[in-house]
């Protein structure tokens, strides 16, 4: 009988295809962490909460759009901190080339986290 342990892997892999101005999104390989549900259940509490907060920043300070989008930025590249451990840009993985894909790529955020949802949820069975 073959052996098969509970735990998960702290990593896994799986294809972004990542959105590409005037061209076809590229598939790019990303190694995220594992979180099992109570773990991910806090991250979505805290994203939820910042992306409100953010809201609510930009509603009663009446930031400019390059103000919004600057926080915006900054709560996207926290996302994508929490969750990814490694890529196949040719860019390193660091705070700095995170800000930079978000920065000039605007739906690559959305396209990562779809990614990272799409691989928690469970498999289809049958035809």
């Amino acid at each position: 009988m073959a052996k098969i342990k509970i735990s998960q892997n702290p990593t896994f892999k799986a294809k972004v295809a990542i959105p590409r101005v005037g061209g076809k999104p590229e598939d790019v390989e990303f190694e995220f962490k594992y979180l099992d549900r109570l773990a991910l259940a806090a991250h979505f509490d805290k994203w939820n909460a910042a992306r409100e907060e953010h809201q609510r920043h930009v509603q009663e300070d009446g930031l400019s759009w390059q103000e919004a989008t600057v926080a915006e930025i900054a709560i996207q590249v926290g996302q994508l901190r929490d969750i990814v451990a490694g890529w196949a840009f040719d860019d390193k993985l660091s705070d700095e080339s995170l800000t930079a894909l978000v920065t000039t790529c605007v739906g690559a955020p959305q396209a990562v986290l779809e990614a990272y949802q799409a691989a928690y949820q469970p498999a289809r069975l049958g035809n």
